[in-house]
């Protein structure tokens, strides 16, 4: 038996009522939803994902939350997961996406007494490329309404937060660069490091991308189709940069290396472009990196934010009173320059996902989940 709370009164409900409870809307929880699902692992996302149309809707635990998910966020790393690089255990089919925003339609008993049917809440846990999703109720977040902009503090803001917290060592009067930094998560390095009292330098690729970077305070943002970032580099700050975030990777990573000031430190929160390869990788000039560090004192760290879970929940809470108090920009991008427009329903994640590498993005790209207007059981 599994007890669940429904959206009416409340009542706990044996297994085998659970698919007559009610969303808090009024209409019936459908028995089957559509979801993306990883069939193959390969880095290509067309060819591992497979959107399933008649997947039964699952059940939520004794301390989970169904979610009717509203808006999925898409990040860099699905096509790592999408291609098993995560945890070379795990074997197809299993579900793609890493984190939602939505409403909760049910809700186990232990998990009632935080969490309540009708709640807005923001998540991180696996299988949100989903009309529903089960989510442990401890990594909820309640969030006033369904904005995509709380969607981009889950992963993107979070991951800025804690890894320039924890190994930026940021002190007023830094020199801080930032690559992709008009993307998902170089955005909210930038705000953070401006309110850190640092310069900040941001790399970026197109001339629209820039301006929105100095929108957001980016002192001296660098379109590298129009200047030669090294070059930049060298010239207006030839005594380097005190600390880099850096998510790009291969000639990139080499140039960030080789702007470092003494004691300089390189946070690698990823290398993007080299996702879609066989490997994974993008090539660096490894071999020379010990003498490089050695020259400068420097140091290269990289940072995983599963690895910092503890200090989640504490950086979620930061970051949502920095932005309701209008401290800080979400910029979402929901594909409406895109050409196809924008970025609606679980088929669009395809698309949503080759907009990112083809690096038309500015802020983090959240795809749309419209909810049916009439749902049958």
């Amino acid at each position: 038996m599994r007890r669940l709370a429904h959206a009416g009164a409340r009542a706990i409900v044996d297994m085998s009522y659970a698919r007559h409870f009610l969303d808090f809307q009024g209409s019936a929880i459908p028995r089957a939803m559509q979801k993306l699902v990883v069939t193959r692992l390969s880095p290509n996302f067309r060819e591992a994902v497979t959107l399933r149309r008649d997947c039964p809707v699952p059940l939520p635990g004794d301390r989970d939350l169904l979610v009717r998910n509203r808006f999925v966020g898409v990040n860099a790393s699905d096509i790592n997961y999408s291609a098993g690089r995560y945890d070379p255990s795990v074997k197809p089919p299993f579900d793609a996406g890493f984190e939602g925003i939505g409403e909760v339609v049910a809700l186990g008993l232990s998990a009632s007494t935080t969490h309540t049917v009708g709640q807005t809440v923001a998540y991180m846990a696996p299988g949100s490329f989903a009309e529903y999703t089960v989510v442990p109720a401890s990594v909820a977040t309640a969030v006033p309404s369904a904005k995509p902009e709380y969607l981009t503090l889950l992963v993107s803001g979070t991951t800025a937060y804690i890894s320039l917290k924890e190994l930026g060592e940021l002190s007023e009067g830094g020199r801080v660069l930032v690559t992709a930094a008009a993307g998902g998560t170089g955005q909210f390095a930038v705000q953070l490091a401006k309110k850190a009292k640092c310069h900040v330098i941001g790399t970026c690729s197109s001339d629209e991308k820039a301006a929105f970077l100095k929108s957001v305070g980016c002192d001296r943002p660098i379109n590298y189709h129009a200047e030669h970032v090294g070059a930049v580099l060298k010239q207006e700050y030839p005594e380097g940069v005190d600390v880099v975030y850096e998510s790009v990777g291969g000639a990139m990573f080499d140039l960030a290396v080789d702007a470092l000031a003494t004691k300089g430190r390189l946070i690698v929160i990823g290398f993007v472009s080299g996702y879609q390869t066989p490997t994974g990788l993008s090539p660096v000039k490894a071999g020379a990196l010990p003498a490089k560090l050695l020259k400068k004192s420097a140091s290269a760290r990289g940072f995983f934010l599963n690895h910092y879970l503890s200090e989640y929940r504490a950086a979620m809470d930061h970051l949502l009173k920095m932005y309701t108090s209008g401290e800080l920009v979400c910029e979402v991008d929901l594909g409406d320059l895109s050409a196809e427009g924008r970025f609606t329903g679980l088929e669009s994640v395809f698309r949503a996902v080759d907009y990112m590498y083809m690096r038309k993005n500015t802020g983090k790209i959240v795809v749309e989940l419209p909810h049916a207007v009439n749902s049958k059981l």
